[in-house]
């Protein structure tokens, strides 16, 4: 007789396929009615898997009930965090093998499968086969690994998901793109299910579940309260720069290494991006002190406990999401002056981008000074600054800065 434990956590064939039937309806029932944008560039490719990997409430489900419906309307879907599959180990797969084989697909949809250790070999074998379209996406940063490339031997590409961009936002909330919905799209964010109901108690409660199920549960995190407090206070102080030696001052905890691996833990399940000072030097990108963005305003709004609106550092957030979609590898830089976005793409410097609310004639100095000491560090002709709504010119020793509000980005 097996032990009971064993007999506990046994998954049959027939509880998989009804938990998948019932999985995939609700799919196609709850997700948004705004289609997402992003189908159209997803490379579908039988020989690779496709991997999309977002933070949670971003809209991976409308996505996916998209590739359904215009392309896999047959494919076999299964998300893996569903109580009923507690247990489900490696071993397992070979049931959903022959489900497979009973329904004749060879289209396979995997919902945040990184909570199954070892998933990657089924994928692989599946690669292998031929002729299966696998396509895998979660909630956690891991799935767009090194790696995560290594195991799977190079056969997968992969895709970032963020909650709705500022053109999305306007779409699904029916604005014209202006300085007006900038405000909005600043205060409310993009999460598509907050911007159905406005209630705010959602993304305090978003909060509190991604840090607990996301954090503590998946990395056993004891000292759950000084997480939470972390949290918070990065939520609160959003576009500064933070070390972890500083922060273990101020919150008072142990250890630098226990900060630091909280951080690690914030940015794999895309609550935060932690931007380093752009130096030549990797050591130096790793000492020095990091920029923190959170990957939303809207929850930066909620559960800021900051006793002023700091528009400004919420505004450079937003104008850093805006790149963050468009390129993976953003720097700060700083000497005399700061440049808030430093940005690169594969070939090389894209952008130099300052971010100002509202140029005065008492920060227009500033500005202005970061911006022309980073130019000319990268000999950079020209660079932008973003603000709320003021357009302007400013020329200097052949150099160009182009002042131009948030909205005309999109």
């Amino acid at each position: 007789m097996l032990p009971l434990e064993k007999v506990i956590f046994m998954i049959s064939k027939d509880l998989l396929r009804e938990v998948a039937n019932n999985q995939k309806s609700d799919l196609q029932r709850n997700a948004s009615v705004l289609e997402r944008s992003e189908i159209k560039d997803l490379p579908l490719l039988r020989s690779h898997a496709l991997i999309i990997s977002g933070i949670r409430r971003c809209g991976k489900s409308t996505l996916l009930v998209q590739l359904l419906k215009e392309s896999f309307p047959e494919a076999f879907y299964l998300n893996f965090e569903d109580p009923r599959l507690y247990g489900f180990e490696v071993v397992d797969f070979q049931k959903i093998d022959k489900i497979i084989e009973e329904y004749e697909v060879k289209d396979i949809f995997f919902d945040e499968v990184q909570v199954v250790e070892g998933w990657e070999r089924y994928v692989r074998q599946k690669l292998d086969q031929g002729d299966f379209q696998m396509v895998i996406t979660g909630s956690n940063a891991s799935l767009l690994s090194r790696e995560l490339g290594t195991k799977l031997t190079g056969r997968h590409v992969t895709r970032e998901l963020f909650p709705f961009s500022f053109a999305q936002f306007c779409a699904f909330s029916e604005l014209k793109m202006s300085s007006e919905s900038t405000l909005d799209y600043l205060s409310l964010g993009g999460f598509p299910e907050y911007l159905k109901s406005r209630k705010q108690e959602l993304l305090h409660q978003f909060l509190d579940d991604l840090l607990l199920r996301d954090i503590a549960v998946r990395y056993g995190v004891r000292d759950i309260k000084s997480l939470q407090n972390l949290a918070v206070y990065l939520i609160s102080n959003v576009a500064k720069s933070v070390s972890g030696n500083n922060l273990r001052k101020t919150l008072e905890i142990k250890a630098t290494s226990t900060i630091m691996e909280y951080f690690s833990y914030l940015e794999e399940s895309w609550l935060f991006f932690f931007v380093p000072k752009f130096s030549y030097s990797q050591r130096k990108q790793l000492i020095n002190a990091k920029k923190v963005y959170a990957i939303d305003t809207g929850l930066v709004t909620a559960n800021s406990r900051s006793f002023s609106e700091d528009l400004g550092r919420r505004f450079e957030n937003m104008v850093f999401l805006h790149f963050r979609r468009l390129y993976p590898e953003i720097y700060y830089f700083t000497e005399k002056g700061e440049c808030d976005l430093v940005v690169f793409d594969r070939n090389g410097l894209v952008e130099l981008v300052q971010v100002c609310y509202e140029l005065n004639p008492d920060n227009l100095k500033r500005e202005l000074n970061g911006l022309w000491e980073a130019m000319k560090y990268f000999d950079k002709k020209e660079a932008i600054l973003v603000t709320l709504s003021q357009e302007d010119e400013f020329e200097k020793d052949g150099y160009r800065i182009k002042v131009v509000p948030f909205h005309s980005l999109a």
